[in-house]
C-alpha cells in the first residue's frame, strides 16, 4: 500500500496565496498495455523531480508465442480556460511534455492521437475544417481564431468551443476569442514482446509542476487554508510541519519564506499487465534544491543522497497515485 510520510528531515510562500498566484499541476502517469494475460511487468524504476520524470520498465512475455500489443502513453488533458492556467512545459508544441521513448535502447517514433472536445462532444472535425490547431495554449490556435468568419465564431461561442476574451487592436472594436475546448492526446505504438523474453522500455518527459508563490497552508502563525486537504494528500508529518513553523519563526516578516511546487504522478492506471502487480518497484524522488523541504506518501522511504529519497517494493500493486509537495526557500528565506 502506497502510504508513507516523509517529513522535513527528508526535506521536499510567503504571504497567503491568492488565485492568481497559483499554477495548476497536471497529473501524468506511465505506460498502459492493451493486454494483460501474457505480458508481466518484471520491474519499474520511476524517477520524479521538478525537472524530469524517467521510467524504466522490464516487461516479460510469459508465453511460448510472440505477443503483439499496443502500448500507449496518455498525456494529461489540457483545457483552454483563461481563469485557470495549468503548468505546461512546452505550451507551443503538440508534444507539450517533451515525451521520448526507447525500446531495448532504440528510440521509438510513436504516433500521436489527438481529439478535442467541448461540453463532452468531439469537435475535432470543426477545428480541422477551419485550420485551427488543436493545442489551446499555442499561439497558432489563437491566431487562427482571429481569422474565423463571424458566423463560425458566433456558432462556436454558442457551442462552448471558444469564448470572447478581448477586443482586437484594429480600432474596429472586433471581439477577440480564446479557446475553451479540451485537448486529449495519447502517444501510442505497436510493440512485439518475444516469447519468454524480456523487453526494456524507457520513457521520459518534463513534468507539469504546479506552483504557488507562497505556502498556501500556513499563515498568520497557524496551519490553515489548504492544510486540511494537503495533510493527507502529501502525508505531512510532525517533522515537516515543525520545519514550516521554524521557517515562519525565523523570518522577520512572520511567514515561512518558501515557494510551493506540486507534482502529481498517476500510478494507479498502470496495472494492465499479467498478475496486475509490479515484480520489483523502485521510486526515487529528487527535490532538486538541498535546502528545500519535501513531503509525499510512501512506505519505508530512505534518504539516498543530498536531495533524493528512495522507496522499493516487491510484488507491488499501485493502489494510490503519487503526489509530491516541494517547498523551495525564497531568496529572502532563512531556511537551513
Amino acid at each position: 500500500m502506497l502510504r508513507y510520510a516523509v517529513g522535513a528531515v527528508l526535506a521536499l510562500s510567503a504571504t497567503p496565496a491568492l488565485a492568481n498566484d497559483s499554477v495548476a499541476e497536471l497529473g501524468t502517469g506511465g505506460l498502459i498495455l492493451s493486454r494483460s494475460d501474457a505480458v508481466a511487468m518484471q520491474s519499474e524504476d520511476l524517477f520524479i523531480s521538478p525537472e524530469k520524470v524517467t521510467v524504466d520498465y522490464v516487461f516479460h512475455n510469459n508465453t511460448d508465442k510472440d505477443v503483439n500489443a499496443i502500448v500507449a502513453f496518455p498525456m494529461p488533458d489540457i483545457a483552454g480556460d483563461p481563469e485557470e492556467m495549468p503548468a505546461i512545459p512546452e505550451n507551443q508544441s503538440d508534444n507539450f511534455l517533451g515525451f521520448e521513448v526507447t525500446i531495448d535502447g532504440v528510440a521509438a517514433k510513436p504516433q500521436l492521437e489527438q481529439k478535442v472536445f467541448a461540453l463532452g462532444i468531439d469537435i475535432s472535425a470543426d477545428l480541422k475544417a477551419q485550420n485551427v490547431p488543436f493545442n489551446p495554449f499555442g499561439d497558432a490556435a489563437k491566431a487562427a481564431l482571429a481569422k474565423l468568419p463571424k458566423a463560425v465564431a458566433d456558432d462556436w461561442v454558442n457551442r462552448g468551443i471558444i469564448i470572447e476574451d478581448s477586443v482586437d487592436d484594429s480600432g474596429e472594436g472586433k471581439p477577440g476569442y480564446a479557446p475553451f475546448w479540451q485537448l486529449r492526446s495519447t502517444y501510442w505504438w505497436r510493440s512485439t514482446f518475444p516469447a519468454n523474453k524480456d523487453v526494456h522500455v524507457s520513457h521520459r518527459y518534463k513534468p507539469s509542476v504546479g506552483g504557488t508563490s507562497s505556502v498556501s497552508f500556513f499563515y498568520d502563525g497557524q496551519f490553515q487554508g489548504q492544510y486540511a486537504a494537503y495533510k493527507p494528500r502529501y502525508c505531512m508529518d510532525d517533522a515537516f510541519e515543525n520545519a514550516v513553523r521554524k521557517a515562519a519563526k525565523d523570518n522577520p516578516d512572520g511567514y515561512p519564506a518558501y515557494n510551493e511546487s506540486r507534482i502529481a504522478y498517476i500510478l494507479t492506471t498502470g496495472g494492465n499487465w499479467a498478475a496486475g502487480s509490479i515484480g520489483k518497484f523502485k521510486l526515487t524522488v529528487d527535490k532538486g534544491n538541498p535546502k528545500a523541504l519535501v513531503s509525499f506518501c510512501g512506505d519505508n522511504v530512505r534518504k539516498v543522497g543530498p536531495t533524493s529519497f528512495e522507496m522499493t517494493a516487491t510484488d507491488f500493486y499501485p493502489e494510490h497515485d503519487i503526489d509530491i509537495l516541494i517547498l523551495d526557500p525564497t531568496d529572502s528565506g532563512n531556511a537551513n
